[in-house]
């Protein structure tokens, strides 16, 4: 696939993720985007999904081949996918990441920043907590 075409998936697959339009993610895999790209500025499509809570659509980015703790580097969207959701108390998306895989004690910024556990201890979220406390964290 050519640059620019991969350009265009991309916007597709971003635009539906923050959409949630778990469709459109569908076709815009489909159609050749990249589960494991970048926008322009470096956010991670599972990461998109993470920090908006949009469990279904990061399924789907996993079953398409998204590492599950791949950080994320765009500007203001830094971090790991578990970090993100567990940050904002998207419960239901840490259970998806944490059954693809995700690690619960993995700490964002190379290793130097706050683990997903004590984003969820910030929010306060103690749902959050209670699962990443179940998968080990």
């Amino acid at each position: 696939m050519n640059h620019r075409r991969r350009k265009k998936q991309t916007r597709r697959l971003f635009g539906a993720i923050v959409e949630g339009d778990a469709a459109r993610v569908r076709a815009a895999l489909r159609s050749g985007a990249d589960a494991e790209g970048t926008d322009a500025g470096g956010t991670t499509p599972l990461y998109e999904a993470a920090v908006n809570g949009r469990a279904k659509i990061a399924g789907l980015l996993l079953a398409a081949g998204a590492a599950p703790d791949a950080e994320s580097r765009g500007p203001g969207a830094e971090g790991t996918p578990l970090c993100a959701a567990a940050c904002w108390g998207h419960v239901e998306t840490v259970r998806v990441l944490l059954a693809q895989g995700a690690d619960p004690d993995l700490r964002e910024d190379g290793g130097t920043g706050w683990s997903p556990l004590e984003w969820a201890l910030h929010g306060p979220h103690p749902e959050t907590v209670a699962v990443l406390r179940g998968a080990g964290a």
